[in-house]
């Protein structure tokens, strides 16, 4: 699961649950104009509602094809409106109309207008609010310069709350920061996503060893592979086969005879088991440049899949046809995650995000 953000948008506003989604750049909305709608909080916006929402015709420049960084889909519909198809690498697609539209915050707090897809055909009943650092994403067009999140441990089938910060986080200061990688347009390989939120990890270490896995793995090559990103909208975290294979041998080393054979999560975990016996495996941390560094405890190591199956929530890249390691957000689960992009850095910090705020 996502972390799940509520946002006024329109005028009136009209409460919309988006998923954060740092790998991502366009945000959208669920649209919908047909009565009866749904209730609270799951509601579709309601375009007819909103004094400030508008559509983008087909000559509007940012719907013409091969917009530099913008790898959106776009054709012309039957109604010379732009519409977008937008796949995710989970497979899930989401198209509708390029609109543009308001936050509003508060009366005297709102964004300008901003370029959103207006979603009518999806799997999901919530929208995507994009992160990441395209020219299209929500914090670009905001003029947003950090923003930082705690995401709360899951216990059970209940989902508790986290906190969301647009702007300072009053917790900063027990930060520890890595610096981003950026790319110039000169530098872009066919296997890197230049627009995520790429830092320098160094190092994996269980049960306090330290895994004998060159820090190279964590960093892009020539191609671009091994790029190593920061991404909300991720479930699991996902390694590339050099890293995957140390750390599978260091858990068969630890606890081998309880793994549970022949059951793979989802195509892509095949480190699980028939309880929680992450106490048996220690700790595990992501070590980053600088001395920043994710600490997942022995409690929280193993992630509950499904029933009484748990496994370690980490996945090979290939399998989702990827070529990079990604920190999904079960990882990044009770730390504060503050993305500085007026600094181009990313902070971490322990934290218990159900007291987070």
């Amino acid at each position: 699961m996502a972390p799940v953000v509520s946002l006024p948008i329109g005028t009136p506003p009209q409460t919309q649950q988006m998923v954060l989604d740092t790998g991502s750049q366009l945000s959208w909305i669920q649209c919908h104009k047909k009565l009866p709608r749904p209730s609270p909080p799951a509601a579709m916006f309601d375009p007819s509602l909103s004094s400030t929402f508008s559509v983008l015709p087909c000559n509007h420049p940012i719907c013409k094809p091969r917009v530099p960084d913008f790898t959106l889909p776009t054709t012309c519909d039957q109604n010379r409106l732009c519409h977008y198809s937008y796949f995710y690498a989970d497979g899930t697609l989401a198209e509708g109309n390029l609109v543009r539209e308001k936050f509003t915050f508060s009366r005297a707090t709102s964004t300008p207008p901003l370029t959103l897809g207006c979603a009518q055909d999806t799997s999901d009943t919530k929208g995507i609010l994009g992160m990441n650092l395209g020219r299209l994403s929500f914090p670009s067009q905001a003029k947003i310069t950090k923003f930082s999140y705690c995401i709360p441990a899951r216990t059970g089938s209940a989902f508790p709350t986290g906190a969301f910060y647009l702007g300072n986080n009053p917790n900063s200061a027990a930060f520890r920061y890595v610096d981003l990688l950026t790319f110039s347009q000169s530098q872009r390989m066919p296997n890197l996503d230049p627009l995520a939120y790429t830092v320098v990890m160094v190092g994996v270490r269980i049960g306090g060893r330290r895994l004998g896995i060159l820090p190279s793995v964590f960093r892009p090559d020539a191609s671009g592979s091994g790029q190593t990103m920061v991404d909300s909208g991720s479930e699991l975290t996902y390694f590339v086969d050099e890293a995957y294979k140390k750390v599978k041998e260091e858990i068969v080393r630890l606890v081998g005879p309880k793994l549970k054979k022949g059951y793979v999560y989802g195509n892509v975990a095949d480190m699980c088991f028939d309880s929680n016996i992450g106490p048996l495996i220690g700790d595990m941390v992501l070590e980053f440049d600088k001395g920043a560094a994710i600490v997942i405890g022995k409690e929280q190591m193993l992630h509950n899949v499904e029933g009484k199956v748990w496994c370690v929530a980490i996945g090979r890249s290939d399998l989702i046809g990827a070529a990079s390691n990604i920190i999904g957000n079960v990882h990044q689960q009770n730390h504060w995650v503050e993305f500085d992009i007026a600094n181009r850095r990313v902070g971490f910090g322990k934290a218990d995000c159900t007291r987070s705020v």
